[in-house]
């Protein structure tokens, strides 16, 4: 009876010692397992941390492409000190589009990188994806707003060149208005004199004698014919002295006596002086009397 009984416990400790060695193997295992665990824990956790970043990052990108009414809006704020405008305000904001357009395409790659990189990763995370899907639609919203502007500045550009060619047509109208205007005030400045003695004035034609009883007490008056020959040109704008060589003289024509002087000018002349052009000037031949 001794016998069977340690047989038993013999084999009592075959059976304790094969599943201490099973449950050793398990332990082991499960310690390993636990440790690839934690490694590929960490790993997630430093894939998504980085693609967070990055998607930060694409974030602050996209809010640097700043999109406004003026001028300088047009620009992304890293680059507007680096950009040299062209001639032209058009070029311009031509230019700071395209830069716009390459700010928003740089981006877009960034984005489908970022989702690419998750996705060979294996981290599918209903946030994150969500997170993309926003930079996406704000992407979209850019280049809407992008298409708007381009759209603006060609109307613009349209119709700044139909007001240009308004623009010369009135400078073109001011112009010849100007020099009709011009033309106009010389043509009210301008008189025509003629000057002699009595037989000079009368052979030519300026004076004629009339009045008189019986060929006597006739006086001289200009005789209404225009002898343009006779006659020479003073622009009273330019100059309202004639100068007359003689020491004596009478104005025959109508011209106010307040509109002018006659004054001794050095030896054997006298001068008459414009003091009041508009006057003088409505009376336009002038007939000088050299006595």
């Amino acid at each position: 009876m001794r016998k069977p009984a340690v047989i038993a416990l013999a084999l009592i400790s075959v059976l304790l010692l094969g599943a201490t060695v099973v449950f050793h193997a398990k332990y082991r295992k499960s310690v390993t397992d636990y440790a690839q665990a934690i490694a590929q824990e960490e790993g997630t956790r430093l894939r998504y941390e980085r693609a967070v970043g990055e998607i930060v990052a694409i974030q602050d990108s996209l809010n640097a492409i700043v999109l406004g009414q003026n001028e300088t809006a047009l620009v992304p704020a890293q680059h507007v000190g680096e950009l040299h405008p062209p001639d032209t305000l058009h070029d311009t904001v031509l230019a700071r589009i395209a830069m716009l357009k390459a700010a928003v395409e740089r981006t877009k790659e960034r984005i489908e990188a970022l989702d690419a990189g998750l996705r060979k990763s294996g981290i599918k995370i209903a946030g994150m994806e969500k997170m993309i899907a926003g930079l996406r639609k704000s992407v979209s919203e850019k280049e809407e707003r992008i298409a708007f502007l381009s759209t603006q500045v060609d109307t613009l550009q349209t119709r700044v060149a139909g007001l240009s060619t308004e623009v010369t047509g009135l400078s073109t109208e001011v112009a010849d208005q100007q020099q009709v205007i011009a033309e106009r005030q010389r043509e009210l400045a301008t008189i025509f004199y003629a000057m002699g003695t009595k037989k000079e004035l009368t052979r030519s034609g300026v004076v004629a004698a009339k009045g008189g009883v019986l060929g006597l007490g006739k006086t001289l008056e200009p005789s209404g014919t225009i002898n343009e020959t006779a006659f020479t040109t003073l622009d009273t704008n330019m100059d309202n002295v004639i100068r007359i060589p003689s020491d004596k003289a009478q104005v025959l024509s109508a011209q106010p006596v307040s509109s002018y002087v006659l004054q001794p000018a050095g030896k054997d002349a006298v001068e008459l002086r414009i003091i009041d052009p508009k006057e003088f000037c409505k009376i336009k031949h002038l007939v000088i009397l050299l006595t």
